[in-house]
């Protein structure tokens, strides 16, 4: 028998795991999000959901998997037997779900990438015309999107260490250079430090109901957890490996990125006299203005870095959702792993095509707006459905390891590789939380987004 896959030490599991979790969630979705929610009080929030929720359930996703050593589903029938595999399922159908529409998002960032550099994206007089006509015309779209999936197979399918671990020693650092550089160069335009102000100095009145499950939401997705692609990365951890600091670091690392993601970003908005609160075109509408007054070369070196970024930022995330089914085919039903690689990529790449044509592409009107939806397009649909099914996922999982596998096994797993782990009282912080706090968080944020997405009770809490 083939020994199964591991990483080849504890940097190259941090780096591929932080890639999973540092994606367009922390570089297009986490400002957008701030700008519309306060930006300081927003910032607040998140980083408390990320201290008390996500850190807690992170860890615990990587002890299922190192514990059980298999894919999603094999690790949650391994260890808890019956039906508790379906748990494992549901994360796999979700990554998938997650993917075949991120994949869409992300083809709009290469696209961009391409045009800014390579045409002329600076050129353009309305970018909110051009942007609306951009992802309702499927030619280029369709390519694009195409492209990103077949670089994203091209990894996966060379296996752990020679396609994912290499590709995040290489995209990792450098989404960090180019992050910091960017931030240097707005934090010198003028009018900056308002946005830096809007960002850093929170106003408590700013907070809403709407903070908080944006805040929860964003924190939770950002992190990649709930789709088995944590668990998976973990079941190809060594044991000697120290499972919390490692999550620890990871949780670090993508928090890092969304906090600075939210330090360029907003200096540079304010710096252009731009509302912050513009929402998802933020990334694709406002910041190409402002790249464009930068001037021909500044504008193109810029703005070329700042899409380059969010390609880094999305391949290292979709890598890891595409690693999720893969894992579980190779290891349940023993397929090939190249193979299974291209097959996945050619059929979730073919189910999100509905999530690309409902952006206002002409024949497909029923996609635009759906009737059963209150008028939002197939991508929203899909996408409400994914952030419901990670909440779900999130929720089971803190009910499996409390009830099923029991939290002193978890513990006793942490402690591998981690001698000071139960002496040091971190374990109690984490069964609080297991327990209590993040079960009871994801309860109300599933119902909330239930209500508020399917039901149209926006205003019943």
């Amino acid at each position: 028998m083939t020994e199964r896959a591991k990483f080849s030490g504890r940097i190259g599991f941090i780096l591929a795991a932080a890639g999973s979790a540092v994606g367009l969630g922390n570089i297009w979705r986490f400002p957008y999000l701030a700008g519309k929610n306060g930006g300081a009080s927003f910032l607040l929030i998140y980083l408390l959901f990320i201290a008390f929720i996500c850190f807690p359930i992170m860890t615990a996703e990587i002890a299922i998997g190192r514990k059980a050593g298999l894919n999603a589903y094999g690790s949650y029938k391994k260890i808890g037997s019956g039906s508790w595999g379906s748990v494992g399922i549901l994360g796999i159908i979700i990554g998938i779900l997650v993917l075949s529409f991120y994949n869409v998002v992300a083809g709009w960032a290469f696209g961009y990438f391409i045009e800014i550099v390579f045409s002329d994206l600076l050129s353009v007089k309305d970018y909110g015309t051009h942007f609306a006509h951009y992802v309702a015309d499927p030619s280029d779209n369709l390519f694009f999107s195409m492209g990103f999936m077949i670089l994203t197979a091209l990894i996966v399918s060379q296996g752990i260490q020679k396609g994912i671990e290499v590709a995040n020693k290489i995209m990792m650092p450098g989404l960090y250079i180019l992050l910091i550089a960017l931030i240097v160069y707005s934090l010198t335009l003028p009018g900056a430090m308002k946005g830096v102000e809007f960002y850093l100095i929170p106003d408590i009145t700013e907070i809403t109901r709407h903070t908080f499950l944006d805040g929860v939401r964003q924190a939770f997705f950002s992190l990649s957890l709930g789709m088995g692609a944590l668990l998976t990365y973990g079941s190809y951890l060594h044991k000697d490996q120290n499972i919390v600091s490692s999550a620890a670091i990871i949780t670090l690392a993508d928090t890092m990125v969304a906090f600075l993601a939210g330090l360029m970003v907003f200096p540079l908005v304010f710096s252009a006299g731009q509302s912050p609160a513009e929402g998802p075109p933020l990334v694709f509408m406002i910041l190409p203005k402002i790249f464009q007054d930068m001037g021909p070369i500044l504008g193109r070196i810029v703005g070329g870095s700042f899409f380059l970024m969010l390609c880094f930022a999305a391949l290292t995330s979709t890598i890891s959702m595409l690693e999720v089914p893969t894992a579980y085919l190779v290891d349940e039903k023993k397929l090939p792993r190249k193979k299974t690689v291209w097959t996945l990529a050619t059929v979730v790449f073919i189910m999100g095509l509905p999530s690309l044509l409902s952006q206002g592409t002409k024949g497909f009107d029923m996609l635009n707006k759906l009737s059963f939806y209150h008028g939002r397009d197939f991508m929203t649909f899909i996408s409400d459905l994914a952030d419901m099914g990670l909440t779900l996922s999130g929720f089971l999982l803190c009910i499996f390891v409390t009830y099923r596998w029991k939290l002193f096994n978890m513990h006793e797993e942490l402690a591998i590789g981690s001698p000071g782990y139960m002496s040091s009282g971190l374990h109690h912080f984490i069964n609080f939380s297991i327990r209590i706090i993040c079960p009871i968080a994801m309860g109300i944020l599933f119902t909330m987004l239930m209500l508020e997405k399917f039901f149209g009770l926006d205003n019943i809490f």
